[in-house]
């Protein structure tokens, strides 16, 4: 835990701002005025005793103004508490200085003084002078009402508040024509709970919150405070300890070994991405194209020359919108950007749910890289994380001193393979939190979209247990009741409050209707990873092939559940990292086989039904698998089998995009049809992709023998035109057979009245389209 003083990693902090005594007072500041001898009226002894040791629940109902009448006299009382003045005064708007008085009933810290004759509101500062010499005049936060409604602590408290991250947190902002920031943290289990920063020296004694009734939530203006604050909550547990957190809205954090807060300010973005934000709401992105490049953004490009060091998102924004823009791709995917302390983790272990990475730049840096992919018309997803969050103390665990975010139970509240806490998902407040960050990365940073990490281990209650180690659900059953509420609440907010935006589920199970809509008993994710598909389709590819047509079924298995969801296909980090080796190394043969294989994978994910996801550096095809601590093999380029692969890239990708067979109908057997699929002997498989009246024609040859003289059955008669091949030479193909356009025969095959003979290369696929379609 950090410690109030000086945190591990951070410089002192310094005093606040203060005056020496020896600075001459001005006209404005006149000598204090004489305050009549009269007794304050006398505050409750034990509310004054748990003020005074820092266990007051609402130290605005001692501190600040407040109206009374003393000797028949109706006025106000200002009392001030600080911990260490030798003297304090209160500066009123007029200039007049009032001294206020240690007060018999406190031993030292307490302050106060009676003005006849005034009355509320009142406006005044408060001025501190110490032993040293030095003063600290500011105004009295215990004098502002409080920035918070009953209506949003009711939504909150019921889990509704959609809009949340507005009111919790920090924020800047003018009351009674003072500047300053107000402070809020849900923390129901605490006895206090204080504001502290460089501005107070990180004392908690400065400036305790109050708490707003029953809602569990702590509140509190204090002026002064600008951009680039830092601070943290200091909380007093009911065992009484002392926690430091950080806050869980905060929008920016500091750097691990640090662990501050810094206040940020709000609108200052001015977006340019106006014509994009109108467009999505219109999109139906089921029945549109749909190529996803995902990104690590620590390691996508480094700057060797400066000791290897990451791009600042305002660095990358151009570079990798030039580069997916060339790739033809029509979204990126970033791995987790939220705030994470450990690097090595790639983001999916969160700290700091509302706060983008500072490792990168500001929050206005990371609107800037988003704005500049969808000025190059490029859609953005960003991997999520509400299944688990890290167990660092200074964080979410154990927030107040109870198990405020997670379930108490360590079989219901940790995860036994990560080492990480499990969100309690029956909570309001927390569901409240979760729900709301989604829509904050949508609305605030104009995200299309999110990935959700590990949604499995989220629906069952014994992922990953033991017989023992986990407890049953209120019907005997093993899903998380409270999960799957929480997942539909997600959906359906995302799909009311962003539209256009997608939901995307990182499922590995065989859980029905993860992209069935909520009102029909599904779980209402957009889209759903295949990863049947991408076990299956990697397993065969890995496989030499002379003994492919043993396996056969591990090429089409997939199609007997394509239309179970709406899929897409991932080959992503996690299938080159943790010894599995790269994409081009999983493949067999020699070096030019590798490619082909590499090139034939990529075809028949691109033209089968789902929407398609590579890791960046595919294009690249290394030798070695994907390391966060190192840039992508770029010199790989300098390489003609390596620029040529990255050509290849491109041309599928477009050609992809430009063909309306391969992505309309993607949801519909109307889509897809087999030519083909029982030629295992010579592993062969062939299908037809459809859009209407518009289709095209794909073989696939996954052995290195050449099928010449191959017929195939087609569609529709008259001539067809190459549109793709992966053996053309200008991809390192060999070229063999190549032919540019075929005419088709009334020879009927494959059930198919008419039907074209083709010469199929070595490991390739080839595509053919009606002419002129």
């Amino acid at each position: 835990m950090a410690d109030k003083k000086k945190r591990k990693g951070e410089p002192a902090a310094p005093k606040p701002a203060r005056k020496k005594k020896s600075e001459p007072v001005t006209a404005s500041e006149p000598a204090a005025t004489a305050v009549p001898t009269v007794a304050l009226p006398t505050v409750d002894a034990a509310e004054l005793e748990r003020l005074l040791r820092g266990d007051h629940a609402n130290p605005h109902a001692i501190l600040g103004v407040h109206p009374v009448i003393v000797g028949g006299a109706s006025g106000v009382v200002i009392r001030a508490m600080t911990p260490n003045a030798d003297h304090v005064e209160a500066i009123l708007e007029d200039g007049t200085v009032v001294e206020l008085r240690r007060e018999a009933q406190a031993m030292s810290s307490l302050y106060g003084a009676f003005l006849p004759g005034q009355s509320l509101p009142l406006r005044y500062r408060l001025r501190f002078q110490y032993d040293d010499g030095a003063t600290w005049e500011r105004d009295d936060p215990y004098r502002f009402l409080p920035t918070l409604g009953d209506v949003d602590l009711h939504l909150f408290n019921e889990g509704t508040h959609h809009e949340i991250w507005k009111k919790l947190g920090a924020h800047l902002r003018t009351i009674d024509g003072v500047a300053g920031a107000s402070f809020a943290v849900w923390a129901p289990n605490a006895r206090r709970v204080s504001v502290v920063g460089d501005f107070c020296a990180w004392d908690g004694r400065i400036f305790p919150m109050r708490i707003m009734g029953s809602s569990g939530v702590w509140e509190l203006f204090i002026p002064g405070i600008g951009v680039e604050a830092l601070y943290q909550f200091e909380l007093l547990t009911r065992e009484g300890a002392i926690r430091v957190k950080t806050d869980p809205f905060a929008t920016k954090m500091q750097q691990a070994p640090a662990t501050a807060s810094i206040v940020q300010a709000e609108d200052a973005y001015r977006w340019s991405d106006t014509s994009w934000m109108k467009t999505r709401g219109q999109l139906d992105l089921v029945r549109e194209p749909m190529s996803i490049y995902e990104v690590h953004l620590g390691s996508w490009a480094r700057v060797p020359e400066e000791g290897n060091r990451m791009l600042s998102y305002r660095e990358i924004a151009p570079r990798l919108a030039e580069h997916v823009n060339k790739l033809g791709f029509t979204h990126v995917e970033l791995m987790p950007i939220m705030e994470h302390p450990f690097y090595g983790s790639w983001g999916y272990q969160v700290s700091g749910y509302y706060a983008p990475t500072s490792r990168f730049g500001t929050p206005d840096d990371f609107r800037f890289l988003v704005d500049t992919l969808h000025q190059h018309g490029i859609g953005v997803l960003l991997d999520w994380v509400p299944a688990h969050f890290p167990k660092d103390d200074y964080a979410l665990r154990r927030f107040d001193g109870t198990a405020l975010f997670e379930h108490e139970d360590p079989r219901l509240g940790e995860h036994p393979d990560w080492g990480t806490l499990i969100f309690n998902y029956g909570r309001p407040e927390v569901r409240n939190f979760l729900v709301a960050n989604a829509l904050y990365w949508l609305n605030e940073f104009h995200a299309d979209g999110l990935r959700v990490d590990a949604v499995a281990s989220m629906l069952y209650l014994d992922y990953s247990r033991k017989a023992g180690e986990w407890l049953r659900n209120e019907h005997g059953g093993r899903e998380n009741l409270h999960a799957i509420a929480f997942i539909r609440q997600f959906n359906e907010a995302v799909r009311t409050e962003a539209p256009g935006c997608v939901t995307v589920a990182e499922e590995s199970t065989a859980w029905p209707g993860v992209t069935t809509p909520v009102a029909e008993g599904g779980l209402g994710f957009t889209f759903k990873w295949n990863m049947g598909w991408m076990h299956d389709t990697l397993t065969y590819f890995g496989l030499d092939p002379v003994h492919r047509r043993f396996h056969h079924d591990q090429i089409t298995f997939a199609m007997l559940y394509e239309y179970s969801e709406r899929f897409i296909m991932p080959l992503s980090h996690d299938e080159v990292v943790h010894l599995k080796g790269s994409l081009l190394a999983k493949m067999p043969g020699d070096e030019w086989q590798r490619l082909a294989n590499l090139r034939l994978l990529l075809a028949y994910m691109f033209t089968r039904p789902g929407k398609k996801l590579i890791f960046m550096g595919t294009e690249l095809a290394p030798w070695t698998e994907w390391n966060h601590d190192t840039s992508l093999d770029w010199h790989l380029r300098e390489q003609p089998s390596r620029a040529s692969l990255e050509s290849f890239v491109s041309r599928l990708a477009t050609m992809y995009r430009a063909e309306p067979a391969f992505w309309r109908d993607d949801q519909s057997w109307e889509g897809f049809s087999w030519i083909d699929v029982a030629d295992r002997e010579n592993s062969v498989v062939s299908f037809v992709r459809r859009a209407g009246q518009a289709h095209a024609v794909v073989a696939l040859n996954l052995t290195p023998l050449p099928r010449e003289r191959y017929r195939i059955g087609v569609p529709a008669s008259g001539r067809y035109e190459r549109l793709l091949s992966t053996d053309d030479p200008e991809w390192g193909g060999s070229g063999f057979g190549r032919f540019e356009s075929v005419e088709s025969e009334p020879s009927p095959f494959h059930g198919y009245p008419q039907s074209v003979e083709v010469t199929l290369p070595p490991l390739s696929a080839l595509v053919l389209a009606p002419a002129g379609s």
